[in-house]
């Protein structure tokens, strides 16, 4: 059904708390709990998930949380190794935050499916699974090994492959040098890394659960500040910090915000 044509009776008389016919700005925050609950389906309200800056603070930790030593990660400093390191933060940078933009409006959409008491617990087991599944992986891994993906990212960037058919070597993905061939590449790069990756899922779990406004901000924010370091020197810390040491610290991160909006926002 539509919305009520008219305010619910007696609605404005509890938020009036010095009843002077007048609704402060103090008694309409007071009295947003009470708004609210009028409107139950109104999922949209961001207040109703948890305020800003809790969203805000979510999005920057899980961004942090996901990025540093992952793909897109790597991307960007093993492009800046051989490239302008500005034009590479521009595309990365530009490329994430169009992803989190999208990332949030599906979060921003999915509570009109399901209601907001389901989302918390499915976005809730989501980090569980992920946090459980990084704390696993973590024990197999060589605390003084190469991240494979960095392996992985540099074999595609800098290393030549031979073709089969000229006999000629040329790497995967050849560097540009031009700035906005450089912008347009990271950008590229960036974005079909990104896709699907567990970050961009986890944005759309805390979109769905939290302030959407708020996690997009954080998301961005947390993206710029692990592009910005991957740019200056990704390639030295990866050498220094284990990816065992890093998943270690993304499980347990991801362990905290599950077992939060599973047992405390549900």
């Amino acid at each position: 059904t539509c919305a009520q044509e008219l305010p619910p009776s007696g609605l404005f008389d509890r938020l009036d708390e010095n009843h002077d016919s007048t609704l402060s700005k103090e008694e309409f925050s007071h009295g947003w709990k009470v708004i609210v609950q009028q409107f139950p389906n109104a999922s949209w309200l961001p207040a109703n998930k948890g305020g800003f800056w809790k969203g805000f603070t979510a999005g920057v930790s899980m961004i942090i949380a996901t990025e540093i030593g992952d793909k897109t990660f790597f991307i960007a400093a093993v492009m800046s190794m051989r490239q302008e390191r500005s034009a590479v933060f521009v595309g990365a940078v530009l490329s994430l935050y169009v992803m989190t933009v999208l990332s949030s409006i599906m979060g921003l959409i999915l509570p009109a499916m399901i209601p907001v008491k389901y989302t918390h617990i499915l976005g809730g087991i989501l980090f569980l699974y992920f946090g459980f599944k990084l704390i696993n992986d973590s024990r197999s891994m060589d605390a003084n090994a190469v991240s494979e993906e960095l392996e992985e990212v540099e074999e595609e960037l800098l290393h030549p492959k031979k073709d089969e058919e000229s006999g000629q070597t040329a790497p995967a993905n050849p560097l540009k040098t031009g700035f906005a061939e450089v912008v347009l590449q990271s950008f590229s790069l960036t974005f079909l890394a990104e896709w699907g990756d567990r970050s961009q899922i986890a944005t759309i779990a805390l979109a769905a659960a939290k302030n959407p406004y708020g996690v997009t901000l954080g998301g961005c924010i947390g993206h710029t500040l692990c592009t910005g370091l991957a740019v200056l020197g990704g390639r030295m810390l990866a050498a220094r910090i284990s990816e065992k040491t890093v998943s270690m610290g993304g499980g347990f991160i991801f362990l905290v915000f599950g077992i939060h909006s599973v047992f405390f926002e549900s």
